[in-house]
């Protein structure tokens, strides 16, 4: 008899657990190359209720020898703010997957480590890896996330990964949990793509295969834009704000940017299919331009997903 009830409150408690049940998560990515907390957003984050980052570290890429380097390290300019969750984060170019990894896990996880204690990051209990794997890498990958796993594990901290939306139809990365990026769905090269950022009749076909997907999932929605340069209908670059690239006569320059209502509905199919994965609400990323775009009930809209 205390068998059955033992067996039923576990059924009871993967049920919660899987449609979203229990307390949601705020949170937003931090993607640059410096760390500066002003007081924008340090309103933001108070006036939200933003209880963790996902605070990309550096890069790691392909030099000319092929060997995997850090590239485009976070400097940091002010202290991390008191009380929100740090999850440190490196993005991993593909190609470096295609090299030789070894000692790849353990110098990342070195640098990660070495990183937090110097800048006063404490309690990082998850590491997160982005990258945009492919069948052909998958194998070297998937090895390198068990070799971090292994030796984060033995220091108590986690490892999760992006699952980006054709990754979904594939087996899942061996980490503890995935974000499932709900952004960058169509081609912004293309002049006549006019919503490359999140246009849900993209993303549809990949949304099937979210119900049996195999790791906890978070979601992570856009709130930037992208001003991109074409000449003669033909793509040029995205422009930033500090951006060298000359416009010449006849270019055009074209705004894409996702509205409140294309992120409510993104939000509302992931709802649909896997409740639990709204359970946390990520916004990318966190620039003073970004969360300042729209008024804050629209960002009271976006995090209360899990209510939809």
């Amino acid at each position: 008899m205390k068998l059955l009830v033992y067996i039923l409150l576990a059924l009871s408690l993967l049920s919660c657990s899987r449609d979203g049940a229990g307390e949601s998560v705020r949170s937003m990515y931090y993607w640059s190359t410096v760390f500066d907390m002003d007081s924008v957003k340090q309103r933001f984050i108070a006036d939200h209720g933003v209880r963790r980052i996902y605070l990309r570290y550096f890069d790691v890429v392909a030099d000319d020898g092929g060997r995997s380097v850090p590239n485009a390290t976070l400097r940091f300019r002010t202290a991390v703010p008191a009380g929100v969750e740090i999850v440190p984060t490196v993005y991993i170019v593909n190609d470096c997957m295609a090299a030789d990894t070894a000692g790849l896990a353990r110098l990342l996880l070195g640098r990660v480590m070495q990183m937090s204690e110097t800048n006063g990051v404490t309690g990082v209990r998850e590491i997160q890896i982005d990258c945009d794997w492919t069948m052909r890498t998958r194998s070297r990958y998937f090895a390198f996330l068990r070799t971090l796993a292994a030796m984060a594990g033995a220091k108590g901290i986690s490892v999760s990964a992006t699952i980006r939306l054709h990754q979904l139809s594939q087996e899942a990365p061996p980490v503890s949990r995935g974000v499932l990026m709900m952004y960058n769905t169509g081609d912004f090269t293309d002049l006549d793509c006019d919503k490359p950022i999140l246009d849900m009749r993209d993303a549809a076909p990949y949304m099937r295969h979210i119900d049996d997907y195999r790791l906890p999932l978070s979601a992570a929605y856009p709130i930037y834009s992208w001003r991109i340069l074409f000449r003669g209908g033909r793509y040029v670059g995205i422009m930033h704000r500090d951006d060298m690239l000359p416009v010449m006569p006849g270019d055009s320059i074209a705004v894409r940017e996702p509205t409140v209502d294309d992120i409510m509905q993104a939000a509302g199919a992931v709802s649909r299919r896997r409740r639990d994965a709204n359970r946390e609400v990520i916004l990318f990323d966190m620039s003073n331009q970004n969360i300042t775009r729209f008024n804050p009930d629209d960002y009271e809209k976006i995090f209360n997903s899990h209510d939809i």
